[in-house]
């Protein structure tokens, strides 16, 4: 898919407009929320952070769907967002995550999107299964 095309983002974890980071307030300044969506994919608690891994399978991540205000400054947004996603890395080192685009659910809707997909090993790791890292954290914390 080419930037002219796919002008979606759909983000899970740190992201996501729950979390008020810092890469957060930069989504929003560049992106539109246009709401709740999922996709295909696997969640897993990766400690201080989720991470997700695409499957086939009727499995699903909940996240955020936003548009890209100004498709013109797509190179330097994404380029932002993929150094924050460890996309860009030094020669030798393997990228924390890959970003490709994929099929979003959106209110009936199928739009593809952006995606930024774990790049490492997940053995051993906990599966969250609602999809969801909000819905996790709070039973999490009920727990603790």
């Amino acid at each position: 898919m080419h930037r002219d095309t796919v002008q979606y983002l759909f983000v899970y974890g740190s992201l996501r407009s729950g979390f008020s980071s810092s890469a957060y307030n930069y989504i929003s300044k560049y992106f539109s929320l246009i709401g709740l969506a999922k996709t295909k994919g696997l969640l897993y608690d990766m400690g201080e952070f989720p991470v997700a891994v695409s499957t086939e399978d009727d499995l699903f991540i909940l996240g955020e769907l936003y548009k890209i205000n100004n498709v013109e400054a797509f190179d330097f947004v994404f380029a932002q967002i993929d150094d924050y996603e460890g996309i860009t890395v030094e020669e030798n080192l393997t990228p924390m995550y890959f970003k490709t685009t994929t099929a979003v659910l959106f209110e009936g809707q199928t739009i593809e999107a952006w995606v930024y997909w774990f790049n490492g090993n997940v053995d051993g790791k906990l599966v969250i299964k609602s999809g969801d890292i909000f819905d996790y954290l709070k039973h999490k914390k009920k727990n603790i």
